[in-house]
């Protein structure tokens, strides 16, 4: 199968890293601030996330736009206050927990996906899944499908 989603689109990757485990007061919140904002977000798919996938230490979402994730980043209240706790508990000299996140834009045409004996996952999940036939049977005719 391979995965396809219409227009343009975000690929934007965040992640923690546990510096000192020995200080859970300080990486916990960090750790569980994340789960609550993608629940929020999942009752909210207006705010533009089309999907997620979470591994340790890092979560890949798909996002419909800049424009959504900057909105949800600067202006909704489980961001806003998520980010308020961290600076208050670690800021960003402390050390004990860090954290980051990339964004992409992807325009159609520059990105393939592809999935074998695989349930819907990652952009396959966010968007649609269609048959790897055709066009679509190459990463090079995947290219060109998007």
């Amino acid at each position: 199968m391979a995965g396809e989603l219409e227009g343009e689109f975000v690929v934007f990757l965040i992640g923690m890293r546990i510096n000192r485990p020995w200080k859970v007061h300080k990486w916990l919140p960090v750790f569980l601030a994340m789960p609550r904002m993608l629940r929020e977000l999942s009752r909210h798919p207006e705010l533009g996330l089309l999907g997620h996938q979470a591994f340790p230490g890092i979560i890949v979402q798909y996002w419909r736009s800049f424009e959504h994730l900057e909105s949800f980043a600067r202006g909704h209240d489980a961001h806003r206050s998520a980010w308020r706790r961290f600076y208050e508990r670690v800021g960003v000299r402390n050390g004990d927990v860090g954290i980051w996140h990339e964004t992409y834009r992807v325009a159609p045409g520059q990105y393939e996906a592809v999935y074998g004996n695989m349930p819907a996952f990652g952009l396959g999940a966010a968007g649609r899944l269609l048959p790897a036939i055709g066009d679509r049977a190459t990463a090079r005719g995947r290219l060109s499908a998007s």
